[in-house]
């Protein structure tokens, strides 16, 4: 009788455990990045799952010498590393587009795209910041600084 009650109950379980809630925008998720596909690409595992992030607001070079530094320095900062993601939407395509968070004990929470940016490797997006203006600080702050896309001509 005890077998007959517990099929069901586990059953339920089961399936609410299936049908958890999809992310909504502003989901924070933790985890560790286990692999840097490109500088805005990374894959996070968090435990019972991975999900393929797109780092959202930025433009990168599509190759050459500062699309490499800029695959290095997000290397860098998360590979193999703690990190948070916080959601903001998916794409017709079904791209999951995230800002990434660094947690790490010595460089401290950071933020990838802001990194990025700040350091001259991407741009921000045209019409596109985060909600207190943190690519558009970085990217002035990269242009001023001659750094990467906004360096001088040599």
């Amino acid at each position: 009788m005890q077998r007959r009650f517990l099929t069901p109950v586990v059953l339920g379980i089961l399936a609410l455990a299936a049908s958890a809630p999809p992310l909504l925008a502003g989901d924070s998720i933790y985890g560790t990045v286990t692999a840097v596909e490109s500088a805005r690409v990374v894959t996070l595992d968090y435990g019972a799952g991975k999900y393929e992030l797109h780092i959202v607001g930025i433009d990168l070079p599509p190759k050459g010498p500062l699309a490499d530094q800029a695959q290095q320095l997000v290397v860098d900062l998360v590979r193999n590393k703690n990190a948070r993601m916080r959601f903001y939407y998916r794409t017709p395509a079904g791209e999951m587009l995230a800002r990434l968070f660094t947690d790490d004990p010595v460089l401290g929470i950071r933020d990838v795209a802001v990194e990025l940016v700040r350091a001259g490797l991407a741009q921000r997006q045209e019409g596109f910041d985060y909600p207190y203006g943190e690519l558009a600080a970085a990217e002035a702050e990269a242009r001023a600084a001659e750094r990467g896309l906004w360096a001088r001509p040599q």
